[in-house]
């Protein structure tokens, strides 16, 4: 994990996903047009939380979250995600 210099606003939070699964569990490869996009990943950096609403994540948090969730953004041509606190369903 790299230092990155975004810092999300109120509830956001910047997540590095977790690279796709590359095998099955039987070892079989799974080609990239059948790849999923993964559902878990690290807390990279936090916003401030919101007025009455502080943030329950913090950084270096791995959190499984919506597979639609977040908007993709990339920095240093590292792929990340950011969105709102409530888009994450847990804590692992």
């Amino acid at each position: 994990m790299s230092n990155i210099n975004i810092k999300p606003l109120a509830d956001r939070v910047l997540v590095e996903p977790a690279p796709a699964e590359e095998k099955t569990a039987s070892g079989l490869f799974i080609p990239d047009t059948a790849k999923e996009k993964p559902q878990k990943g690290v807390v990279v950096a936090v916003g401030t939380g919101k007025k009455d609403e502080p943030l329950t994540v913090k950084v270096n948090d791995t959190v499984l979250y919506g597979k639609y969730a977040g908007t993709e953004i990339t920095v240093d041509g590292k792929e990340y995600l950011i969105m709102r606190e409530s888009d994450i369903f847990a804590i692992l």
